[in-house]
């Protein structure tokens, strides 16, 4: 209380304040203003200075070089190249998979625009026990403190017990380390006992009097693995090497191993594999497993091939862009060899008389399968709720039907994780209502799962037992799984589609073709008779879905490949001989955008500088981004960014310490965005020497670094021979000593495109950036090391991914000012004095609403 001692309780004469304890803050009227000012939303941060002294407490924006405080305004240039003149391509329908058409009730395409609501309230079921989790850590942490211990709370509050455990239970059998399927057979036996070893002397002939073979062979007939040994043992090998193409970089690794191990030699000798930025094979080489990308790399030079006898291209119904290249390419190469070049084109489903017609009518060779009846059971009313029904479907089948192992195809991995852990849950409440319930194994299969624990799905199910496989479209050809006799397929699966107008990839959930659930179904009918249960009608099979899949060369950027077809010579890639031709606008997209990177003329000729950006094997915005980076005199940190922008995500985030990971990740976030940031991670753990400890402590995985510090040899090197090729007397690889702008103005020369601006009204919902192009509402990542970060006015990012909304990933600041100096045939400058058409037709918002129910007019919603 005021004039009274606090010990004695009694009253004291009040003392004038003549003096105080340390310096008194200074009253400065107009710093106070300045320091609101600054804090506002919307408003231009600067540096604050009292008596030439930075204000400590006040956000720093970096200032510009010239001291001018003008901002500038750009808009598009929209110069059209001679070669593109005349061409409306742009005023075009949009019918790519992005665009959103009304469907009626319970189709599904309508279910799959929607989603799932099980998977929706799963979500929210999950952030609600994240919240619950981190009360209780708030509690545990209060009670420590104060000394008020909550033991008595806990179990009330850490919910069902039961289903807890049993759940940890099932995490840590899948942690245990006996993967691997088991075989008591030879080698020899087990290559003896596929269906195509039956076959060997027919194909063998056939590919001897054939130029072109198209084969057919169920999954699991042995084609893969034991063509090309076949071919080598009867002398193929010695007129030239004998290729095998990949769609997958994993597939081509661990089928080049397999093989190796059965020619009992090392990998890398007599069999090795190439994928990109990883070259195992040598001299003694005579079989090669590849991915179709590479092959395609290698006609980029020698378009005959030359080096090679037989090439055979596998898994051809996936249609990548680089295996539809291929069918091209390959087709004029073998017709100019006359007989010198074999082509084998293989798959597990296909449309043989197209291939046959489009191969010069060459025969088709057909490898039966080990294939029992399956019977079909579609749904009589359209399913609203895939997810949830796919989980009752396989309670049902495992309580009431004869053993036998089940398959469930889903689109991904969260839905994958989901089921698993809901029919943990519901098994451990039936097999405590009803012990005699048989015991479920429950395993998932995906792409990102590691490979020794995708490998226990092939593990003989113990007796008493009954398996459940939840498995993405991997489980369609690529692997053969014994002991299937039920699937479950729902209809779905998960595309990459590309929208060429917004440039934006996307993946969304679309229902399959009828050749999938045909290639679906028939994965119940490998062991003996089988079942499938669909979940959709018959009308859906006949009339909602198409016969076959879209081929991946109609549904994504073409940029890359119109590069590398024009390098190869071929100027006029609208009539090349596709044997599905692309659209029309995706390819004049494509030539547009190699246009405005200096790739090509304003005749579509290639340039000299187009020629120096093939040489490198990844996007054109890259290959240039690391060809001006030499110009800027950064190519080594450019290298090192790339490098990291190549692999998996390095940031590790375990579900149990979110928290812990984010702030380690914090540390290395540079103020200029996420490009910087990654080359601190890099420069840190090159600094601890490569540690696993390092990356432990600091949640970074370090496969994915390793991976990393692989990719930038490699560019090393090719960066090397593009030296030598151009006779350079000194090394392009230089370093900026710290000239962080150099590497920012780098990435601004090749990423112009992906730029965007903070929008001029803050909409969480709308989002706080619109790109320049297409004026697109965009959401800065939430991983980003600028999310939520004021002062950002101008960004570039690497892709845009259209999830649950358009986030903006890899992000960093910019001055808007170098997309003017730096891609002066997209960006230009507005005259003083002059608005730009962007503005014109902006549509004037007023500032008081007063039918606004969120009441956004008011200033005190401006920063939220």
């Amino acid at each position: 209380m005021k004039n009274i001692d606090q010990k004695t309780g009694k009253e004291v004469e009040e003392t004038p304040v003549e003096s105080f304890r340390g310096e008194k803050r200074k009253q400065t009227l107009d710093l106070w203003e300045m320091t609101q000012l600054n804090h506002a939303f919307g408003a231009k941060r600067v540096a604050l200075a009292r008596d030439d002294v930075e204000d400590p407490y006040a956000e720093v924006d970096e200032q510009s070089s010239d001291g001018s405080d003008e901002e500038i305004e750009i808009e598009l240039a929209n110069t059209v190249p001679s070669f593109l003149k005349g061409k409306d391509f742009k005023t075009e329908t949009n019918d790519s998979a992005m665009t959103v058409k009304k469907n009626p009730e319970g189709s599904m395409t309508r279910v799959a625009q929607y989603g799932s609501k099980f998977m929706s309230e799963a979500k929210q079921r999950k952030l609600e026990q994240k919240r619950e989790e981190e009360r209780l850590k708030r509690l545990e942490e209060r009670s420590r403190v104060n000394g008020d211990p909550l033991e008595k709370m806990m179990p009330r509050l850490n919910g069902d017990q039961a289903r807890q455990s049993a759940y940890q239970e099932w995490q840590k059998q899948a942690k245990r380390q006996e993967y691997g399927p088991r075989s008591n057979m030879s080698i020899r036996e087990q290559r003896e006992s596929l269906p195509v070893f039956q076959k060997r002397a027919d194909l063998v002939k056939l590919v001897a009097e054939n130029d072109f073979l198209v084969v057919v062979g169920e999954t699991g007939s042995g084609k893969t693995t034991q063509i090309t040994q076949y071919l080598a043992e009867e002398g193929f090998a010695m007129k030239g090497v004998i290729a095998c193409t990949q769609p997958r970089r994993v597939a081509a690794t661990s089928v080049a191993r397999r093989v190796a191990q059965e020619v009992g030699c090392k990998i890398g000798e007599e069999v090795g594999y190439t994928i990109r930025f990883e070259d195992v094979t040598s001299n003694k080489t005579i079989i090669k497993y590849m991915t179709d990308g590479m092959l395609q790399r290698e006609a980029l030079v020698d378009p005959d091939l030359t080096k090679y006898s037989v090439i055979m291209l596998d898994e051809a119904h996936e249609r990548t862009i680089a295996t539809d290249v291929l069918f091209a390419l390959l087709r004029e190469a073998v017709i100019r060899r006359k007989g010198g070049l074999k082509l084998i084109v293989t798959s597990a489903t296909l449309d043989s008389a197209k291939f046959s017609n489009y191969f010069e009518q060459c025969p088709v060779f057909k490898i039966e399968g080990r294939t029992f009846p399956v019977k079909i059971f579609y749904t009589k009313e359209p399913e609203l709720d895939y997810i949830s029904s796919c989980i009752e479907t396989v309670i049902d089948v495992h309580t009431n039907n004869p053993p036998g192992d089940i398959l469930v195809f889903l689109t991904g991995k969260e839905e994958i994780d989901t089921c698993c852990e809901t029919l943990v849950d519901k098994m451990s409440l039936l097999r405590g209502e009803n012990p005699s319930i048989a015991e479920l194994i429950i395993l998932p299969i995906y792409s990102s799962l590691p490979s020794e624990m995708q490998t226990r799905i092939f593990e003989p199910t113990p007796a008493g037992k009954r398996k459940v496989v939840l498995a993405t479209n991997i489980a369609e050809t690529s692997v053969t799984i014994d002991g299937i006799y039920y699937v479950i397929d729902p209809g779905y699966v998960k595309v990459n589609a590309y929208d060429p107008k917004l440039g934006m990839d996307s993946l969304i959930v679309q229902p399959i073709s009828r050749a999938q659930a045909d290639q679906r179904s028939g994965r119940a009918g490998r062991t003996g008779p089988g079942i499938c249960y669909r979940l959709y009608t018959k009308n859906a099979y006949l009339n909602e879905m198409g016969s076959n899949t879209v081929p991946e060369i109609q549904r994504q950027n073409l940029s890359y490949t119109i590069l590398m077809l024009k390098a190869m010579g071929i100027d006029d890639v609208i009539e090349f001989n596709f044997m599905d031709k692309p659209k029309q606008n995706s390819i004049l997209t494509a030539l547009e955008e190699l246009y405005i990177l200096d790739a090509l003329d304003e005749n579509g000729k290639l340039t000299d500088f187009g020629q120096r950006m093939a040489f490198f094997p990844m996007e054109p915005l890259l290959s240039k981004t690391l060809i001006k980076s030499i110009e800027f005199g950064c190519s080594d940190e450019v290298i090192t960014i790339i490098a990291m922008l190549s692999v998996p995500d390095i940031f590790y985030r375990p579900r149990e310490k979110r928290d812990q990971a984010d702030k380690a990740k914090a540390r290395f976030h540079d103020y200029n965005g996420d490009h910087l940031t990654f080359l601190n991670v890099y420069n840190k753990w090159s600094d601890a020497e490569n540690s696993r400890v390092w990356c432990q402590d600091n949640y970074i995985h370090e496969k994915s670094m390793r991976r990393a510090k692989d990719v930038r040899k490699q560019l090393i090197q090719i960066m090397d021979k593009l030296d030598r090729k151009e006779r350079r007397p000194r090394s392009s690889i230089v370093s900026c000593m710290g000239n962080w702008d150099q590497i920012r103005k780098a990435f601004v020369s090749g990423f112009f495109k992906n730029s965007a601006k903070r929008a001029a009204v803050h909409d969480a919902e709308e989002g706080s950036y619109r790109t320049l192009v297409e004026n697109t509402p965009v959401h800065v990542h939430p991983s980003s090391s600028l999310f939520k970060k004021h002062g950002v006015d101008h960004v570039i990012y690497h892709t845009l991914v259209l999830t649950n909304k358009e986030y903006m990933h890899c992000v960093t600041k910019i001055d808007p000012k170098w997309l003017v100096t730096y891609a002066p045939r997209f960006f230009r400058s507005v005259e003083p004095g002059n608005m730009s058409s962007k503005k014109k037709n902006e549509k004037i918002q007023p500032l008081f609403n007063r039918n606004d129910p969120k009441e956004n007019w008011r200033l005190s919603k401006g920063r939220r």
